[in-house]
């Protein structure tokens, strides 16, 4: 079976890791501010705080920005369901902005109309969360000043994004939004087995951030609500979380940043050539907005002709080709349908769930595989 994706793991990651395990730091560590910093460095936002899943890091942004219950937070129907069930930690309200049928990223359109509707009744969003989509940025200097006029927060969801750029600068430096969040999921870009991160230019949210990451617990003074007792005090200021990374994850996403180029290169030009491949072939192929250079989690295709979906969806696995489906819309989730959405609410984020594929894509995909893949395609939409 050809999966849709799949981790690149090399000699130095191995030696990276067999490092850390025989260091005297395996969970808290050296290791992880200097993770942090190699996506500082790379991203030219000022802090990172890394933890132990991207949903963790969205978690910890909203928390840092103040969202709580009686806010409402607004974010895409086409995303894994943790870009709306962070608010929902919160205690928080959700609502969606339907997606742009090309990009499948969030309408700025739609975005700006709900915005005007939703003022006149009282109810603006507290935060927005743009979600990067296959690893193509939003048009996020359109959403930064819709932020500015009508006074939200914005939050990055770039879990499939690191490594890309929007206006020739890396995703993630937080020009256009309070915090950016990174996934390093095994199928992401980069991994550190499970991991995320939290980016941005804000002391205080940085600040925020990494106390919420351990229990609220901090051992800085400058920090204490009264003077420390001696050198073994700590305090809990705040009520946090165990989302702690490990130095053995650090260590292995260190070494997985010094090849993220090269990662993001290749595919990119397996990207290319499948849109080469299936140039004659009966689906829609992914469109690349001129501001951004994509960092390519996923390619995927809309078939021309919705009533195949299941079945060539089903006749690939079934020949040898793991495609997926990313996202069934949140909406249409039975969680967020008790929450009182229906289907219908976003008629272009459920045409895209009518027809979208994930073909596989992964930096040791060779042409050959691809060959197969494509092959397999075709041979699916003429059965």
């Amino acid at each position: 079976m050809i999966p849709y994706g799949k981790q690149d793991i090399n000699q130095n990651d191995i030696d990276a890791v067999l490092e850390a395990l025989k260091s005297d730091f395996i969970t808290q560590g050296p290791r992880i501010p200097t993770f942090e910093k190699s996506l500082t460095d790379y991203t030219g936002a000022k802090h990172g705080v890394a933890v132990s899943s991207a949903t963790a890091a969205l978690h910890i942004a909203c928390h840092a920005l103040g969202v709580e219950k009686g806010d409402i937070v607004w974010t895409s129907p086409v995303t894994f369901v943790a870009s709306a069930n962070c608010a929902r930690y919160c205690g928080a309200d959700v609502d969606f902005v339907d997606i742009d049928p090309a990009t499948y990223n969030m309408s700025v359109k739609r975005l700006k109309r709900k915005l005007i509707e939703a003022k006149s009744i009282g109810r603006l969003p507290k935060v927005v969360i743009p979600v990067h989509l296959t690893g193509q940025s939003c048009e996020m200097e359109e959403i930064a000043q819709l932020a500015e006029d009508y006074n939200f927060k914005v939050i990055e969801d770039a879990s499939h994004a690191v490594g890309g750029k929007y206006k020739s600068a890396p995703v993630g430096n937080c020009a256009y939004s309070d915090i950016t969040v990174f996934s390093f999921h095994p199928v992401k870009i980069i991994t550190t087995a499970e991991g995320g991160i939290s980016m941005t230019n804000d002391d205080e949210l940085a600040e925020r951030m990494a106390l919420v990451r351990s229990h609220g617990v901090t051992r800085d003074e400058n920090l204490m609500k009264e003077e420390s007792h001696g050198p073994w005090y700590y305090q809990q200021i705040d009520l946090g979380f165990n989302y702690r990374l490990t130095d053995i994850q650090a260590a292995l996403g260190t070494s997985q940043m010094q090849r993220i180029d090269e990662f993001i290169k290749i595919r990119n030009d397996l990207a290319y050539r499948y849109d080469q491949l299936l140039a004659d072939v009966a689906v829609v192929t992914p469109v690349q907005h001129t501001d951004c250079y994509s960092a390519r989690h996923l390619y995927v295709i809309k078939l021309e002709d919705e009533g195949k979906h299941r079945q060539v969806f089903e006749y690939m696995r079934k020949n040898g080709v793991g495609v997926n489906l990313h996202y069934i819309p949140i909406h249409l989730q039975p969680y967020y349908k008790r929450l009182g959405f229906n289907p219908g609410d976003y008629p272009a984020a459920e045409d895209y769930y009518a027809r979208a594929i994930s073909l596989p894509l992964y930096t040791k995909l060779t042409h050959d595989e691809q060959d197969q893949v494509v092959a397999t395609l075709k041979a699916a939409l003429s059965a």
